[in-house]
C-alpha cells in the first residue's frame, strides 16, 4: 500500500497566503507522522464547465501552481482534469476515488467555504462524516487577511488589473509577474527613446497600463537586472495594441535574453502621451530615477514585495 497523505483540496490559483497558510500546515502534520504532503487541483477551473460566462482570469497556469506548490513544500500534486464526469461525481464517490483509494489520506485541510462534489453539494461537515466512514479527519481553515482585506485569488486579479501590485504582492508574499518570450519590437526605442526588451506572454491577467518598477530575470540563465515596464499601447507612437517593454537599469552584457520574467514591484505612473519622443524620453529617464532610489532605499534586503 503506498504511503499515507496528509492532503489539501482546491483551485490554488495564484498560490495567495491564505493557500500557503494551508500548506504550511499540510507540511507540518506530514512531517510529524512521516506522510507524504499531498495537494489536489484542476484544470481547466471547474467555472469553465459550470459556469462558462462566470469563469474567472488565471493569474497562474496548472504548470506554475504545481511549481509553486512544490516549492513550498508539496511532494505530490495531482492536477484533475475537470471534466462532465468529474463534476456530476456525489461526495461520497469523489472521496472513495481521490482521497482514499488514490491517495490513502489520513488528514485533509480545506478551506472552512470548501465545497465539492456534484452540485457542491458537499461541505466541511459532509466531509467529516466521510472522513469517520474512511478513516480521516479533517481541518477546516479559516481565511487570512493582509492589511484588513480578505486573501483571495478574485481579490489578488482586482489588485493586479487596477494596478496596485504592491498589495497584490503582500496578498501573494512574492511579486505578481509575468514571463514568456523577448520578441521584436517596432525598433523606436532604441532610435529615438530608450532600448528595450519586449515580452510576450500567455499570461490571463495583466497588470493595469502605467509604468512599473520591476525586477526581471532571465529565464534560461540565473542573470536578473533591476528595471522599469510600461504596459501599455504606446500612445506617442499611436500604437494600436497592448505591449510590456521593459528597460533593465544596468547594461544588457552577453547574449539578449530569449525569454524573461518580469516581478511587478510598485507602480509608477499611468501610461500617457507626449508632445515628441525626445519628452517621452525625458520621462523615461525621470522613471529610471525613481526606480534607483526604490531600490537603494530596500537596499540590499531581502524582502521581495514593496516595503
Amino acid at each position: 500500500m503506498r504511503n499515507p497523505t496528509v492532503v489539501t483540496i482546491g483551485n490554488f490559483d495564484g498560490l495567495h497566503a491564505g493557500h500557503r497558510h494551508i500548506i504550511r500546515r499540510v507540511v507540518a502534520l506530514a512531517k510529524q507522522h512521516g506522510w507524504t504532503p499531498a495537494a489536489v487541483t484542476f484544470h481547466p477551473h471547474p467555472t469553465r464547465l459550470v459556469a462558462p460566462d462566470r469563469a474567472p482570469r488565471l493569474l497562474t497556469t496548472p504548470g506554475q501552481r504545481a511549481a509553486l506548490m512544490r516549492a513550498a513544500g508539496i511532494e505530490e500534486v495531482v492536477i484533475l482534469p475537470f471534466t462532465k464526469e468529474l463534476a456530476c461525481l456525489p461526495p461520497d464517490e469523489f472521496v472513495k476515488q481521490i482521497l482514499v483509494d488514490r491517495l490513502n489520506a489520513r488528514i485533509v485541510l480545506v478551506g472552512d467555504n470548501f465545497r465539492f462534489g456534484h452540485c457542491a453539494q458537499g461541505h466541511t461537515d459532509t466531509l467529516r462524516e466521510l472522513g469517520l466512514r474512511y478513516g480521516f479527519t479533517v481541518e477546516a481553515m479559516g481565511a487570512i487577511q493582509r492589511r484588513g482585506r480578505v486573501c483571495s485569488s478574485s481579490e489578488v486579479r482586482r489588485l493586479v488589473q487596477c494596478g496596485d501590485v504592491s498589495k497584490a504582492c503582500r496578498m501573494l508574499e512574492r511579486p505578481f509577474a509575468l514571463a514568456g518570450r523577448v520578441v521584436p519590437g517596432h525598433g523606436v526605442g532604441s532610435k529615438q527613446t530608450v532600448p528595450t526588451l519586449n515580452l510576450q506572454t500567455e499570461s490571463e491577467v495583466l497588470p493595469a497600463t502605467g509604468v512599473y518598477i520591476t525586477r526581471t530575470s532571465d529565464l534560461h540563465s540565473a542573470r536578473t537586472w533591476q528595471s522599469i515596464t510600461n504596459v501599455g499601447y504606446r500612445p506617442t507612437f499611436d500604437g494600436d495594441s497592448l505591449t510590456i517593454e521593459t528597460f533593465l537599469l544596468s547594461p544588457l552584457t552577453g547574449e539578449p535574453p530569449a525569454g524573461i520574467r518580469v516581478e511587478f514591484l510598485r507602480r509608477v505612473r499611468e501610461e500617457r502621451k507626449f508632445e515628441n519622443p525626445a519628452a517621452l524620453k525625458a520621462q523615461i529617464l525621470k522613471d529610471v530615477g525613481r526606480a534607483q532610489a526604490y531600490f537603494r532605499r530596500i537596499g540590499g534586503t531581502t524582502e521581495r514585495c514593496d516595503p
